[in-house]
């Protein structure tokens, strides 16, 4: 079944999610993140809540949850769905579902799962979750070094409180280009280059909150 003409969608879905981990693995050895990558190769679902494709995003919980781990949780609902489907319908017919058909079925059942796993993960890790407030809120804020070391064009990740007292994670790196921000360092948000990725300074005031 796997190697099924009529299963290939599904067998794509497979080898893409595998090839996820190993994608994430050597970028962790190396220092990059993945996450960031499609984060930021996405547009900000909270600029412009009111878009179409931005409220399928929210309903989602893009934003909510790490975007890495809602494509893979779709992947696999995806892959899943669809080989259930076609081993049902060959072991009463004795015929693959052609992919017109059964991906468009899958589809529609994988997006509904997505959403409650999601919203499950929403609860199960809450100091992982960036919260669905508009990044720009977060300028002037004090954000704190949490992994890496930040350098300029080169960002790490930091913690940082929204209005809320929520925890956000996101990425910065230095305004200036000789400047680099260690792990613990405090630093001010200065302006927003891209999706959670920020350009800041050393906290010039120890005791800002």
């Amino acid at each position: 079944m796997l190697f099924a003409a009529e299963t290939w969608p599904f067998t794509v879905a497979t080898f893409l999610m595998l090839l996820i981990a190993i994608v994430e693995g050597i970028a962790m050895v190396i220092g990059a993140n993945l996450s960031e990558w499609l984060q930021n190769a996405l547009p900000d679902p909270w600029d412009h809540i009111d878009g179409p494709f931005d409220r399928v995003l929210g309903w989602l919980h893009v934003g909510r949850v790490p975007l890495l781990v809602l494509l893979v949780l779709f992947l696999a609902g995806f892959a899943v769905t669809g080989f259930a489907l076609n081993m049902v319908v060959h072991r009463i017919i004795g015929l693959w579902i052609p992919p017109l058909i059964s991906v468009p079925l899958a589809l529609f059942a994988t997006l509904p799962v997505v959403r409650i796993l999601g919203a499950g993960l929403a609860r199960l890790i809450p100091t992982d979750q960036t919260y669905a407030v508009s990044f720009e809120s977060l300028i002037g804020r004090v954000a704190t070094i949490v992994a890496g070391t930040a350098r300029h064009g080169y960002p790490a990740q930091a913690r940082v409180q929204n209005e809320h007292g929520q925890n956000l994670y996101v990425m910065v790196e230095p305004e200036a280009e000789d400047a680099t921000f260690g792990n613990g360092e405090r630093i001010l948000l200065k302006r927003r280059i891209s999706g959670s990725r920020f350009a800041g300074v050393a906290n010039p005031w120890p005791d800002l909150i």
